[in-house]
Order: C-alpha cells, then sequence, then structure tokens
C-alpha cells in the first residue's frame, strides 16, 4: 500500500558537519555548545541561508551542559540569528540527531514553518562530572541560605561521615534499569546471534577502508568544514580513520567488556567529539528560493524494546516499520545506512533482518524481511572509523545519504539507528530531483 501523498513535503537542502575527532584530543576545549555554532555557520555560510527566513532550530545532544541544557536556542542566539527563531534541544540517546531532523520536517509538513536547521553535537571531552547527591542534599540548604557560619559547616561534615561516596564518578555509559554498559549489552548480542570476533573485526575493517576511499575520493568535502580550534590548530578531516587497518591488526586488541569477550576497541565506535547540521525546507519554499532540494524523508519510526533483552536490537524492528510505513518493500531500497555503535549490533541486525524466526517472532510475518546486500550498506564507512558523537550521527547519516542517492543515481535510502536505553530508530530516504 503506498504512503499517502503529503500536501506539504519538507525536503533536505543540504547538510554540513564538523570533522568527527577522538575525544580529549584536537577538540579539548570546544563544547558541545561551541561545535554546534560551527556546524550551523557553515552551513549558513555554505547555502547562504537569509537569516530572516529561518523558522526555528531543533538540536540533539546527549552529554548536555548543566548551566545552559538547551543547546538549541544557545547556539541560536551565539550566532546572531533572529530573536524570533525559536530553537530546542532534544534527546534520544544516539538517535537524537535523527530525531531532531525529523522533528524538523515534522514541523514543515503540519505548517508550522518553511525553513528549519536541524542536527546534533556532542562532547564527551566536556562531559561533566556529577556531585554526588549525598553532598548536594548536605551543602545546598547551607550554601543557599545565605548565613552561614563555620558551625553551620561541620555540621555539613558530620552529616557526609563517612566520606566513601562523596567525590564525583567517573560518567560511563550504562543502562539505569540493568547497570550494564553498551559494551555489555553488544557482548551479549554477539553471543546470542552467534557473531564471532573474525566477522567484527572483519567488518571493522571494511568500514575504515570505505571511510578512507570516501576521503580520498573527496565524497565528504561538501559535507565536512575545517575546524580551527582555540589553540589555532585546523582540523580538515575526520581523524579517527584508519586506511592502513587490517583484520590482522585487529586480531591482535584485547577484549574491553569480557575478559573472553568479542568487542575490542578497533571494532566497536569510539568515543568521539563533532557536531552535523541538516537545512530542511518545505519544497515550495527551496523551488522558491532557488535551492535544489536534495531528498524527502518518505517516513520514519522510533521503537522501544525491553533494555534487558537486545539492547541495540532496536533497528531491526524500525527499519521495517519505517518502510511499511512508506508503503515500499525491501527491494525498493537501493542504500542501506546503519549507526556502528559496534560491529556485533550491526552484524546481529543484519542477522535478524534476515531471519524467518525472527520476523514471526517480533515483526508478526510469515518470511524475513530480506538479506541487506554488504555493497550497499554502509557505502562509505560507519561510526566505527568516522566516529560516533553521540547526538550529532543521525544528522550525518541523513546528509551522507541524501548526497549518496544523487551521486550513486539512486533513488531510496533506508536508515537505522540503535540506541540506549532499548531504543530503535528508522527513516526512509527518497531523492528529489
Amino acid at each position: 500500500m503506498p504512503a499517502p501523498k503529503k500536501s506539504r513535503r519538507a525536503v533536505v537542502v543540504g547538510g554540513i558537519r564538523t570533522p568527527f575527532v577522538k575525544a580529549f584530543k584536537e577538540f579539548l576545549t570546544l563544547d558541545t555548545i561551541a561545535l554546534g555554532e560551527i556546524a550551523v555557520r557553515a552551513l549558513l555560510e555554505k547555502l547562504a541561508v537569509p537569516h530572516e527566513a529561518i523558522d526555528g532550530l531543533v538540536w540533539g545532544g546527549v552529554i548536555l551542559p548543566g548551566a545552559a541544557p538547551n543547546v538549541g536556542r544557545e547556539i541560536a542566539l551565539d550566532l546572531g540569528l533572529p530573536p524570533s527563531v525559536e530553537a530546542m534541544t532534544v534527546t534520544r540517546a544516539c538517535a537524537s540527531g535523527l530525531q531532531a531532523v525529523t522533528l524538523a520536517a515534522a514541523a514543515i509538513e503540519r505548517g508550522e514553518a518553511d525553513v528549519m536547521i536541524a542536527g546534533g553535537s556532542d562532547s564527551t571531552s566536556n562531559a561533566e562530572l556529577k556531585m554526588p547527591q549525598k553532598v548536594v542534599r548536605a551543602l545546598a540548604p547551607v550554601v543557599m541560605g545565605g548565613k552561614a557560619t563555620p558551625k553551620d559547616y561541620l555540621g555539613v561534615l558530620a552529616q557526609l561521615a563517612p566520606f566513601t561516596d562523596i567525590f564525583p564518578k567517573v560518567p560511563k555509559i550504562a543502562e539505569r534499569t540493568t547497570g550494564e554498559v553498551m559494551g555489555e549489552a553488544a557482548e551479549k548480542m554477539a553471543r546470542r546471534n552467534e557473531v564471532d570476533r573474525a566477522a567484527q573485526d572483519a567488518f571493522a575493517v571494511q568500514s575504515h577502508h570505505r571511510a578512507a576511499k570516501a576521503i580520498q575520493d573527496g565524497v565528504f568535502d561538501t559535507e565536512v568544514t575545517a575546524v580551527t580550534t582555540p589553540e589555532g590548530k585546523k582540523v580538515f578531516a575526520d581523524t579517527m580513520v584508519r586506511a592502513d587497518t587490517s583484520t590482522e591488526k585487529l586480531a591482535k586488541l584485547r577484549p574491553v567488556f569480557a575478559k573472553d569477550g568479542t568487542l575490542t576497541a578497533g571494532n566497536s565506535s569510539p568515543l568521539t567529539d563533532g557536531a552535523a547540521a541538516v537545512l530542511l525546507m518545505s519544497e515550495d519554499k527551496a523551488r522558491a528560493l532557488g535551492y535544489q532540494p536534495l531528498a524527502a524523508f518518505r517516513s520514519w519510526s522510533y521503537v522501544g524494546v525491553d533494555p534487558a533483552d537486545q539492547l541495540l536490537m532496536g533497528p531491526a524492528l524500525a527499519m521495517p516499520k519505517a518502510l511499511e510505513r512508506a508503503g515500499l518493500s525491501f527491494g525498493d531500497v537501493d542504500l542501506f545506512d546503519m549507526h556502528e555503535a559496534f560491529a556485533a549490533q550491526v552484524l546481529s541486525v543484519l542477522k535478524m533482518l534476515g531471519s524467518d524466526a525472527f520476523a514471526q517472532a517480533r515483526l508478526g510475518r510469515k518470511r524475513a524481511v530480506g538479506d541487506v546486500p554488504m555493497d550497499r550498506l554502509n557505502i562509505h564507512g560507519g561510526s566505527v572509523a568516522i566516529g560516533h558523537p553521540f547526538g550529532a550521527t543521525g544528522a550525518r547519516m541523513v546528509t551522507t545519504m541524501a548526497n549518496a542517492l544523487h551521486r550513486e543515481d539512486k533513488q531510496i535510502a533506508l536508515l537505522g539507528i540503535c540506541a540506549a536505553g532499548g531504543l530503535g530508530a528508522g527513516a526512509v530516504l527518497e531523492r528529489v530531483d
């Protein structure tokens, strides 16, 4: 059944991002707001967007600054956009960037806006250390009272004793409901779906080699803006892509999440700093302003699964649902782009999509969704090689696929993203001529 025709269609006009760099390296002194400003400014300059035409900005983020959590609004204000440009920040773990883009598209298609900026950023380097609540509860009443005496502070010390749990803890990407870090959950997925170490390493090598070729061929030249750091260092391209990596090299790495595990630093996405921004307009507005649209969303889908089951299986549910909502079948898809949190997670999802048993148990279908051809999956590499600033990845994928549909002369791209909390996302992009 074909998707209903939209009376207003939101189109992707273009996108741009910063290079993605390893946490605590080149972008150490650039926080998530600064990275977002760089990406949005580059987008506005590249596409010569009239500031007065912008209706709003939707931004995705995961590691939000405590003093300014509405990163989107801070970006708009710092760039000197008209005060009327409303802005908000959304968080859906690793799918935050895609969530921002689809929210902007939905606002346009509802007639609430004509021109929107969407994207996301994260700076793992600037993650804040949280003060234990025990300290806050003891100290805050005294500090906020305004007339504290030395005796009051001594009373606080008495409340804090014993002093074994008063120091900030290093933040980690762990599920609140299960206590497991994401890598531990991915290890379980690898075992359950029989994805071995050799397959994971081979997939990681493929990701690096494809990303390296994309950089060498200039595929990312129109998508990545150079960044000059506050220290004067210029960063032109993604810094973690390894053209010379091999399965032999990756085989030497130790497991990270379990002594007898299969996940290593080489077949997992690294902690990353970066930002990505996308310009969306109503199709009529884009053409009236002289822009050539690249792509439009046929559909999208967000799903949830039990975090204690298979935490990162969400794309195996969301991608088929997005196809169904678009009125398309698996055979209609020309390009597949899946977020690579871990090679094990991608390979597990691919097995699920190709499994009749999974389709019957989880999707209510008699037959499998289909086997994804590897030559059409992540054709320019993915997060294992390029990196993964949590809030930016979705916007990066939208930009790369919108451009790829034209470069490869294709019509339909299917995106999939897994996310913490047992969340998953899928989206169907169609080329616009």
